[in-house]
């Protein structure tokens, strides 16, 4: 998303008409990120769930800058940022914050000496800072706007220490990193971190507060955003109560499960990690296709989870789901390796890319009518197509127009029309929410990938 571009202020009603809800968050291990394949994250799955409240579309925007996400909020290109911040008297200035969603201490992240495991309590409680006044003299590498950086500032003033504070453009994750590489000495973060980052680098200690308890919330604009804010803190008051939060909780910030997810080779953020273990077939075939192989995962993700082995009812077989018959036609046999069934299901695609492109010019709109052609059968499509035209709509588009005729076909006022060669198809609703999924997933990709 551009930081040029400025679109008018939206409230609840705006974005009710709209269909769709926008929010900032950023790419980590606690907020947004994918998990064999599957996007996850503590405000990911918030937002998901306020979206579905409202029963609007989530479109998410990703930013590990907090002025550049508060850029996004102050020009109306996102509703609301859910990146986890503290409230401070400054940043009530510049927003609105909701009802807070929990409670955190800012805690400094430190490395433990050497040999510190052959080291008792005692011992290995006096070679750490554990006296606030004990960093002065210190240098503290934190995030660039955070509120780490605000706090060490504010315990300066109050205690006339000399601490050396660093703002630099990384998180507090990826500054952990760092301190247990060796590469800085301290930084600091929200404690309710700590269990993952403590089960990932055993050698950080984070056992220091600095700073007194904070509220972490979400926020939107200061003006004209009223009915949106008292929707949220309505919501957020009531889902907190809910054992469902109570599991988010524990997802995300307790027990084994979120270090095991961070630890594993299909997490990712960014170029961290892998969405699938074939990443690099799907790359090399993709290329011949001349398509994003990030889309072609999101296919595979949809028809197999991933599964090379699984066989669906009518015996469409592996990754892509691909008849037996049909990967003879291209040369491949398809249950033989991941390889040929990956292959085949490509060459399948670009056969209907070729065949598409007579109707619909624009590649990235033909990409949805190749997606709904690879589950219902090209010529479903061709009928829908041959609708829209017929009552005057555009069928090189397909959202409300080609998509609209493949849901009718289920009619017999529009399978029985003269122009409708193949029938009725009683799973239209099916076949676009499939498209849309995908559509989705890949922007997933695309946005942590």
């Amino acid at each position: 998303m551009g930081n040029t571009v400025t679109v008018p202020h939206r409230d609840l009603d705006a974005i009710l008409a709209d269909g769709k809800i926008r929010a900032v968050t950023n790419i980590n291990q606690t907020s947004y990120f994918l998990y064999k394949g599957e996007p996850m994250g503590f405000h990911f799955e918030l937002l998901k769930k306020f979206a579905d409240h409202l029963d609007v579309e989530l479109e998410i925007v990703t930013s590990n800058d907090i002025d550049e996400a508060l850029e996004y909020l102050r020009k109306g290109q996102v509703d609301i940022v859910a990146i986890g911040l503290s409230i401070s008297a400054d940043r009530k200035e510049m927003m609105s914050f909701t009802e807070p969603l929990m409670q955190s201490s800012q805690v400094l992240v430190q490395r433990k000496p050497g040999g510190w495991s052959r080291m008792t309590a005692d011992e290995l409680e006096g070679s750490l800072v554990r006296n606030q006044l004990d960093l002065s003299g210190k240098t503290i590498y934190v995030q660039k706007g955070s509120s780490y950086a605000q706090s060490l500032y504010g315990m300066e003033r109050e205690s006339g220490m000399d601490i050396g504070v660093v703002e630099v453009p990384f998180d507090a994750e990826e500054l952990a990193r760092q301190v247990a590489r060796g590469e800085i000495e301290y930084t600091v973060c929200d404690d309710y971190m700590a269990n993952i980052i403590c089960s990932l680098y055993p050698e950080l200690d984070l056992s220091t507060p600095v700073s007194f308890p904070l509220n972490i919330a979400w926020s939107v604009r200061k003006d004209g955003t009223s009915a949106l804010m008292t929707e949220l803190n309505s919501w957020i008051t009531g889902f907190k109560t809910t054992r469902d939060y109570a599991r988010l909780e524990k997802k995300y910030f307790s027990g084994r499960h979120p270090a095991n997810i961070v630890s594993s080779e299909y997490f990712a953020t960014n170029t961290m990690g892998k969405v699938s273990p074939y990443d690099d077939i799907i790359r090399q075939y993709s290329d011949s296709l001349g398509w994003d192989w990030r889309l072609v995962a999101a296919i595979i993700y949809q028809e197999s989870r991933f599964n090379p082995s699984v066989t669906s009812p009518r015996g469409a077989y592996g990754l892509m789901q691909v008849m037996p018959e049909t990967g003879k036609h291209f040369g491949f046999d398809v249950k033989r390796s991941v390889e040929n069934n990956i292959h085949a299901g490509i060459s399948y695609l670009s056969m209907l890319d070729k065949l598409f492109s007579q109707w619909v010019p624009d590649p990235d709109e033909r990409v949805k009518f190749i997606l709904a052609s690879y589950n219902a059968g090209h010529g479903h499509v061709i009928d829908a197509i041959k609708l829209a035209e017929k009552n005057g709509l555009d069928p090189g588009k397909w959202d409300g127009n080609v998509a609209l005729f493949l849901e009718r076909k289920s009619d017999p006022a529009f399978y029985g029309d003269p122009v409708v060669r193949n029938g009725r198809l009683k799973q239209g609703v099916a076949v676009n929410a499939y498209v849309a999924d995908i559509m989705e997933r890949y922007e997933h990709y695309r946005n942590i990938r």
